[in-house]
């Protein structure tokens, strides 16, 4: 497969996304939430437990099912210490390092739009609940 992918357009120039794009799986795994956040996390080697402390809200099952995701898609490496009892820590691998400056500038631009979205929200909800009250499907 190659690392260079093109988009591919229709016959009116519009953008498609296929079902067999290479992109789908990638990003359908790399970019959740909870992924998005260890990588934001992982500024140094860190071991599990800080990284959940620094994820208010993760469940254990959670981080773990992420830290796997993003060490298969090698955006991370696991490395066992030689402690007692074991120890493990995670650290970002280039690629991974690669994604953490696109993901700022999508975590800076949530932060800077996130009071317009949540008006936009509450109106909608709004219009929705009185269409709902008048007998109209929203």
């Amino acid at each position: 497969m190659s690392d260079t992918f093109r988009f591919e357009t229709d016959v009116d120039g519009q953008t498609v996304f296929r079902v067999d794009c290479p992109s789908r799986p990638i990003l359908d795994q790399i970019a959740d939430k909870w992924s998005m956040m260890v990588i934001a996390v992982l500024e140094r080697p860190t071991r599990f437990n800080e990284i959940k402390r620094r994820l208010d809200g993760v469940t254990q099952r959670v981080l773990t099912q992420s830290l796997r995701r993003l060490e298969r898609n090698g955006m991370i490496v696991r490395r066992v210490l030689p402690t007692s009892p074991v120890g493990v820590e995670y650290s970002l691998t280039p690629l991974g390092e690669s994604l953490r400056e696109p993901f700022m500038h999508l975590y800076s631009w949530t932060v800077q739009h996130s009071g317009q979205i949540q008006r936009s929200q509450q109106a909608f909800d709004d219009r929705s609940r009185k269409a709902a009250g008048d007998g109209i499907t929203p």
